[in-house]
């Protein structure tokens, strides 16, 4: 399936109410500075122009006939997080402060996700009457315009009842709440068409009105069919590699502090990242500085369910080094030249990788995983670690020094 150009088309403000929604077009915002330059609202009537979670309907009393989720990308406390490679959409609901129980929000947002990923696990029926979810989020352009990024299925094909919905908990200045992180997947449909929304708007049968197959599929099996999109783009510049923004950039500054002096100490925690990021990792071993043969650590990776697991093993470097000293050649060269038929590798480090690194890993097929700076900070963020106080009791607690 071919996905539109990024940011093309672009419609225009004039042409929200009668447009289709087409994966990974931009839809332009109002000029006048106000609420109602908000694109969604014209291009959904009835689901309001502000907040996350905007939906036709109560979530309250179950009358929810059609959702939108949207997400600007910034909050870095609650990482909504797209992953445009496996079709998997990591969203976070919206008890985001003290104060107030998991389900007790303004906009119900919370008891929304609660339902649907409980009914998604019941009959054809049940899922019959689960909303579709229409995803968007902020462009990356000036004003109010918003991209779609698909239609929403609530879990996905490889995940567990436990992983699909979670009820995690933060901390604010000392203060303990919870709230809900999901997993949505979006399935391979590149247009929504108008007159299907406003079979959706008007109370009509989910699946009548032009509903999409990959929908009617969905709610009749529970069978999932993402929108897969391999990456074309295989080298990452440094700008990539790195984190973006300050926060990101101080956690990962914190991190490199920490190990200051003590480098060797960092390949513990390079490994603890590789099991955020790799959650099948098995046993591990951490090699002594004197004996590594060029490894940090070797382990073992599991591959099928836990009756009838194999292991692969891998070796793994670590390299804590700063913001302007890139991974080169010759640190990813010692780790090729120590993998063995069927094993692969993982590099990881709070810098970069260069140009040339990537290029012969890429060009020759080297089994390496290249694990840079904003992985890592990536992989925090999602596991919960947001700020750079959290990731200093993450040092402390996990790695404290001798």
């Amino acid at each position: 399936m071919t996905l539109p150009i990024a940011a093309e088309p672009h419609v225009a403000f004039s042409d929200l109410e009668t447009t289709d929604l087409v994966v990974d077009a931009v839809y332009a915002g109002g000029t006048k500075g106000n609420k109602a330059d908000d694109p969604i609202c014209k291009l959904i009537r009835g689901v309001g122009n502000q907040g996350g979670f905007r939906y036709a309907g109560s979530p309250a009393k179950g009358t929810v006939r059609l959702a939108v989720l949207y997400t600007s990308g910034g909050e870095v406390d609650w990482p909504d997080h797209l992953d445009v490679e496996t079709g998997t959409f990591t969203y976070y609901g919206d008890n985001k402060k003290p104060g107030q129980g998991l389900h007790g929000t303004p906009r119900a947002g919370n008891i929304l996700l609660r339902d649907v990923f409980a009914a998604s696990h019941g009959t054809a029926a049940d899922r019959a009457k689960i909303p579709p979810f229409f995803l968007f989020e902020k462009a990356r352009v000036s004003g109010h315009s918003v991209i779609f990024r698909g239609l929403l299925a609530p879990g996905g094909p490889t995940l567990t009842s436990d992983d699909e919905l979670a009820a995690i908990w933060r901390s604010t200045a000392g203060l303990r709440f919870q709230n809900y992180r999901s997993h949505f997947t979006v399935l391979d449909h590149d247009l929504i068409s108008r007159p299907w929304i406003q079979h959706l708007l008007a109370g009509g049968d989910p699946l009548g009105g032009g509903c999409p197959d990959v929908w009617r599929t969905w709610v009749e099996g529970r069978v999932y069919r993402p929108l897969l999109a391999p990456a074309t783009t295989v080298i990452r510049s440094k700008a990539d590699q790195l984190p973006d923004e300050a926060a990101g950039a101080a956690m990962l500054e914190e991190i490199r502090t920490y190990f200051q002096g003590r480098e060797h100490d960092f390949e513990a925690c390079a490994v603890a990242i590789w099991r955020l990021i790799a959650q099948n990792t098995g046993p591990v071993d951490v090699t002594r500085p004197s004996r590594d043969g060029g490894r940090d650590a070797v382990g073992t990776y599991g591959l099928g369910p836990a009756s009838s697991r194999i292991a692969i093993d891998f070796a793994l470097e670590a390299k804590c080094y700063g913001a302007g000293n890139s991974v080169g050649v010759r640190e990813v060269s010692r780790l090729i030249s120590r993998i063995r038929h069927r094993n692969f590798g993982v590099l990881v480090t709070t810098s970069y990788f260069n140009r040339q690194v990537q290029e012969e890993v890429h060009e020759d097929g080297h089994p390496i995983v290249l694990v840079a700076g904003r992985d890592i900070i990536d992989a925090l963020r999602q596991n919960g670690r947001t700020t750079v106080d959290a990731v200093s009791q993450w040092l402390e607690q996990g790695f404290p020094k001798a």
